[in-house]
């Protein structure tokens, strides 16, 4: 069973792989944009950390471009906890045989 379940993750494409990672990593980082721009003016977060002018296309497209980024470390860390790992070897045992053999 883990072949099977190495197989079907390891095994995929290499698109197929990132576009597991991006795509939902794009969708998240569009709501996130959304929500957090409704309560937060991105023109005076600049202002309150002193850095210089930056309009707010700019300030919108950078904030994006954090929450998908942000969201796609999140994402490549769940496909790489995806991937089996080694079986223990205590977790090995003996072959028992069956009561009906005898």
């Amino acid at each position: 069973m883990a072949e099977e379940r190495a197989e079907g993750v390891v095994g995929l494409p290499l698109v197929q792989r990132l576009s597991a990672v991006l795509w939902p990593s794009f969708l998240l980082a569009g709501a996130a944009t959304a929500v957090f721009f409704t309560f937060f003016d991105p023109v005076r977060l600049l202002e309150c950390e002193g850095e210089p002018p930056l309009g707010r296309t700019a300030a919108y497209s950078l904030g994006f471009f954090g929450f998908w980024l942000l969201c796609a470390g999140t994402s490549a860390a769940t496909y790489y906890f995806l991937r089996p790992g080694a079986e223990p070897p205590h977790a090995r045992r003996r072959a028992v045989p069956d009561a009906d053999s005898g």
